[in-house]
Formats: C-alpha cells, structure tokens, sequence
C-alpha cells in the first residue's frame, strides 16, 4: 500500500488562492474549506495535524473575528493540533492575538508559497516530536510499569522488581540498598502493596530527618505524662503499621540504644511505649532501606550485626539511574506528562537536545535528580518543547572512563545503544533498527547475543 500523506487543512475562501494552494503541497493530503463551519466539520471528522487558516473568512471577511472563532474551536477540540494564521489586517496586532490563542505560527499576506511551505513543513515536523512524546509517556504509564508503580525497562531494574514480587507474600524482613534518589521507598511501597498486608498501612519514616531525642517517641510511642509535653497517650510509627508494613529509611542513622529496642521488638514481636509498663503485640512488617555501608558500621561498632541480620534476611541492591539505560527517558517523558498537566499545560514534550542531553547525563542524583530538572523546567519553558537549556544540562555528551579491553568497551557501547534507541521506539524492532542504522535481522543477533529484549 502506498505511505498515506499527511493531512493539511487550509481554511481560505478566496476561489483563486484555493488553486494556487491545492497544488503548491504536493507532499500532503490537501484538504480546502472556505467558511467557519466547514472548517470545525473537517478538523472533528479528519483530524490533520496542521492547519492554515485565513482570519478574514465570511461573515467577515475584511475583519478578523470569525477567524479568531475558527481558531478558538479547533484549540477547544484539538488543542495539539499547529495553526498557522494568515491575515493582511493589522499584521503586528493580528499575530500577537492569534498567537496568544494558541495559534503555531503567523504570516502576513500577500502569500509566499515557499515562505508558507517551510512555516507548514516546521510545523508537521514539531507535531510528530510531540506525539512521538505522548507514545513514550503512554508506554511509560504501561507495559514499562512494574510492581504497579515504577516505571523502568531497563534488565537489571526488573530484575530487582522481579525480587520483590518474589517475597512480598512472606514475613521475611528486606533491606534495599541503594544511593539516595534510586527510588528505595517507590520499591517498599510496591513490596507492600504486592503482599497480603496490602489493606493494612504504610508507614514511612526517614530515621536521618528526626532529632536523636525524638525518634524513639517516634517509633514506639509514648504514655500520657512520661516526659514534659506528652500531654495525651500516642501510638508509635510501628503500632500505626499494625497490620501493614513500616518503611524504615536511612536505618542506618538509628543510634546504638535505640538499636537494642528495635531488635527486642524483631525478636518477640511486642512493644512498649515510653513510659509504659504494658507489652503490646504488634503484627508490623519492617522494610528498611540505607544508603550506607552497614558492614563498615559494624565494624567500626556504630552498627549492631545482630540487628544488620535481623533486617536484613533479603537485601535488594538497586541500580543507580546511570546504570538502568533508557530509563532515563522513560521517566523524564512521564514526569514532564505529570507536571505539564498540573502546572504548564503548554509544554507538549521533549525537544531532540534534550532527549540527548538526558541519555548523556550520568545523573548523580538518580531519580530524584531527574523528576526535580523536569518539574523546574515545565514551570519554567516558554515553549511546547523543554530544551537541553531548561533542564540546565549541557549539549548531550558525558565523558566517561572506558576500559582499555576493546571487546568489553564496544559490548558496553552496544548495549547502551541498544538500550536508548529502545526506549525511544517504545521497544518497536522497525523503528529501533531504523534509529541504529541496522537491519532487522542484525538487530534480532544483537538482542540475542547481548540478552536483551525489545
């Protein structure tokens, strides 16, 4: 079947610039209205993605208003859709209004046929970045879920969710480990809601953000009266998680004496508020997560082993963002769907630099980093598209250290690459080998030999 054309719409009620248009785009399935109604009928019924319009059409067609209502109801019906405004009234007053609205671009009459040409041309191009975008972040919202929440499609972060589906359903308790920003609580949430504890709590607590002197209350809980201040009986974070599950953060900041009350409660399941004479049985899950070497700490006695192996009967390692190709994409193409929907609905996606620049960037502060440089830039971009400058990332090249093997040094660079075109195709083999500049078959050797999966 021959590649069907993109379709372009021109609004023009001008029988001799009808003509002259019809047959200056030959690239595009070309479709001609003249009037307001015939203009709404055939953005509803074919969708084109550009659209021309003349601003003086009938009832008016030496003023402007029933142009301004045509571009009005197409930004109200199909606000993604790139209209390009011509008028030969007040030029300046005209684009600026029109622009305001929601129009793509301007150009003042008489008409230039190569001028219009390049404006429709840019236009279609900028349409398909942004749909490519929306795929992507649909995908994202899809089959790159896992453990219902994370978004990833990268190896070695299924595997880690593939881990946690594995124990969620036993009373094992689980460390993960990872540097700050890997998205430790993400994966304790998922944990907890894959497990028979899924109606009962979920408790968070990050150990390093609560004073020393405070954080025993905290976590067990006091008695009215038992220190200045305790003016009422209160439960403690792993009472609440009775039930469900409590997210230890950062475990490794508990201090020593503090540590000595967390492995009584481990041991025997009940707890004692401050100021308390009564044991309480308590049913709580703990999942704790640090960024630190808890080994070290053992050995230099800032950290209890018994404790350690009471906690860490499973321990999750989670890759860094750096390590996890593609995912970088991934998720900045679902943070910017997030917040441009909350906060800026004109941004529309990703523009190509910096599409680049986030492959490029090894990210120190994973995930944390990445959601942070999108939302900062949705707020701030005065375009459809957030560029490389407004995530404040340089052009879109890191340097890294290779390894002097050769061999080892291109299978590395074949997997990345692999990886990233992945992502941008949304795992599609055709557009993946197409992105890579290989065939279909060398890229199914490749996927093969390198055990990766489009």
């Amino acid at each position: 079947m021959p590649e069907q054309k993109p379709k372009l719409l021109i609004v023009e009620d001008d029988a001799g610039l009808q003509a002259q248009l019809k047959w200056a785009y030959p690239d595009f399935d070309v479709l001609i209205v003249g009037d307001r109604a015939s203009a709404i009928a055939a953005v509803r019924a074919e969708e084109p993605p550009v659209v021309t319009l003349d601003l003086g059409l009938p009832p008016d067609p030496d003023g402007t208003s029933e142009g301004f209502a045509v571009l009005d109801e197409i930004m109200a019906i199909k606000p993604d859709t790139k209209v390009i405004v011509a008028s030969g009234h007040g030029a300046r007053e005209s684009a600026l209004q029109a622009i305001a609205r929601g129009a793509y671009d301007f150009y003042q009459k008489p008409l230039d046929i190569d001028a219009i040409g390049l404006i429709v041309r840019r236009a279609f191009h900028l349409h398909e970045i942004e749909e490519e975008n929306r795929r992507l972040a649909s995908s994202a919202g899809d089959e790159n879920r896992v453990l219902g929440r994370m978004i990833t499609a990268a190896p070695e972060m299924v595997r880690v969710a593939r881990t946690i589906e594995r124990v969620a359903n036993t009373n094992v308790s689980v460390m993960l480990l990872g540097a700050s920003g890997t998205g430790k609580e993400l994966l304790a949430r998922g944990l907890h809601d894959a497990s028979d504890r899924s109606k009962g709590a979920f408790i968070a607590i990050n150990c390093a953000a609560i004073p020393e002197n405070l954080l025993e209350s905290e976590l067990f809980g006091h008695e009215k009266g038992a220190f200045t201040g305790a003016v009422k009986t209160t439960e403690g974070k792993i009472e609440m998680a009775d039930g469900g599950t409590l997210f230890l953060d950062e475990v490794g900041d508990i201090p020593l004496p503090l540590q000595v009350k967390l492995l009584r409660f481990l041991q025997e399941r009940v707890i004692e508020r401050i100021g308390g004479r009564t044991a309480i049985p308590v049913n709580t899950r703990i999942v704790c997560a640090t960024h630190q070497n808890l080994e070290a700490m053992i050995t230099e006695g800032r950290f209890r082993e018994d404790l350690y192996y009471r906690l860490a009967e499973i321990v999750v390692r989670i890759p860094s963002l750096a390590e996890r190709p593609g995912d970088a994409t991934l998720l900045a193409k679902a943070f910017l769907s997030r917040f441009a929907r909350e906060m800026n609905p004109m941004v529309k996606g990703l523009a190509p630099d910096a599409l680049a620049a986030i492959d490029g960037w090894q990210w120190p502060g994973n995930v944390r980093e990445l959601e942070n440089r999108v939302k900062r830039a949705v707020i701030m971009a005065d375009s459809k598209l957030v560029a490389a400058a407004d995530l404040d990332l340089p052009g879109g090249t890191s340097e890294v250290s290779n390894p002097l093997n050769l061999k080892s040094a291109r299978e590395n660079t074949d997997r990345k690459m692999i990886r990233h075109a992945l992502a941008r195709s949304e795992g599609n083999i055709s557009s993946t080998a197409k992105l890579l500049g290989i065939s279909r078959p060398t890229l199914y050797d490749l996927l093969k030999q390198y055990d990766l999966h489009g």
